[in-house]
């Protein structure tokens, strides 16, 4: 196997760099984005909570604020080219009641779940189970 000497910023690759998709890549590229902006939230959120300066304070919630706006970004650019994160946030993303209930709701059929227009059901969409037979079900 050929040894990389020039690894991309992100060490976190589970199967040889050099055998993956450009898909795949860039996939994982949001991935890790996204865990950043997450990581960032978290850190700002913390920071803000222990300050003790309210104009910093405020700087650092505005700051925790354009980490959310990124993330959600991130989040929506995997959403629209990965079929099965597409429907789960479709089902559960601006969701009502407990969340487990929507799970089971979803597992058991979602009759009554697209009758209250809920969720992918609710939508028109179906639940993705073929695209987790057929492979990955990416789109791109």
């Amino acid at each position: 196997m050929a040894v990389l000497t020039n690894r991309m910023a992100s060490e976190t690759y589970h199967e040889p760099f050099e055998l993956l998709s450009a898909y795949s890549k860039e996939f994982h590229r949001a991935i890790v984005s996204l865990m950043e902006e997450l990581e960032a939230i978290d850190w700002y959120q913390q920071r803000a909570d222990v300050c003790n300066d309210p104009e910093l304070r405020a700087v650092l919630v505005h700051n925790k604020n354009e980490e959310i706006e990124h993330a959600m970004m991130t989040l929506e650019w995997l959403r629209r080219r990965d079929a099965d994160i597409d429907v789960r946030l479709r089902t559960y993303v601006l969701s009502e009641g407990a969340i487990t209930e929507i799970e089971a709701r979803v597992e058991h059929g979602a009759e009554g779940y697209a009758a209250e227009g809920g969720g992918a059901a609710g939508a028109g969409a179906g639940l993705g189970i073929g695209s987790l037979r057929g492979g990955m079900g990416w789109t791109s």
